[in-house]
């Protein structure tokens, strides 16, 4: 058995890595941050070679206790694997439907988790922008106390990991395309982060007038 965990850009090359060994009957588990259709184009190739296939998408914190962290599967053989960790703190959750469900549910998840944060971030630097940062945040302590700390939260939880976020929200966007749906919201995410992807090596988190100056720099300026 192979269970592979990887950011999004490796996906397909770690599918071929595993075709190109043969392992005779091979059962391989996914848990990656990818789109349906890629999942499914990581399921050819494996399959090609007589292996079978399971999809996976984990949503939670690294689970050191019970209950924090789901892992949920999908495929013919999604049982299989999630009897593996029956004895564990990671909670398996088998999903009914098509092979790639697993992938699924975990694009719409992080399309909202990742993607506020994205937004929240990008609002922040445009209030800046235009001189009106200490208004905004005036009126939404008025208005909706809790955007302030989530603003900050999310540019100190997620400006030395947005680098491997790059990839996910690209393959959201096109998650979202295929099921002919707008895309470009994500897209544009996917672009924050980049431009956040300098703090990858950054000693401490950065604030988030320290992330807003970032995103208001040209790329490569």
């Amino acid at each position: 058995m192979v269970l592979s965990v990887c950011p999004p850009h490796g996906a397909l090359d770690i599918a071929r890595a595993v075709a190109a060994t043969r392992f005779p009957r091979t059962l391989r588990g996914r848990q990656r941050r990818i789109a349906p259709d890629t999942a499914r184009e990581a399921a050819a190739i494996v399959q090609a070679t007589g292996a079978t296939y399971v999809d996976g998408g984990i949503i939670g914190p690294p689970p050191d206790k019970p209950g924090t962290t789901r892992l949920y599967l999908s495929g013919p053989a999604a049982g299989r694997i999630a009897a593996l960790f029956a004895p564990g703190p990671l909670e398996a959750v088998v999903l009914a439907g098509d092979l790639t469900a697993a992938s699924a549910i975990k694009m719409a998840y992080a399309a909202w988790t990742k993607g506020s944060q994205a937004l929240i971030m990008n609002v922040r630097a445009l209030a800046a922008a235009e001189g009106v940062d200490e208004a905004l945040l005036a009126e939404w302590q008025r208005s909706q106390p809790d955007l302030p700390k989530r603003s900050e939260n999310a540019a100190r939880g997620t400006a030395r990991k947005a680098w491997r976020w790059v990839g996910e929200m690209d393959e959201i966007a096109a998650t979202f395309a295929a099921a002919g749906l707008p895309d470009g919201f994500h897209r544009g995410a996917g672009e924050i982060y980049r431009r956040m992807a300098v703090y990858k090596d950054a000693a401490a988190a950065p604030s988030m007038d320290d992330v807003a100056k970032t995103l208001l720099k040209e790329p490569g300026a």
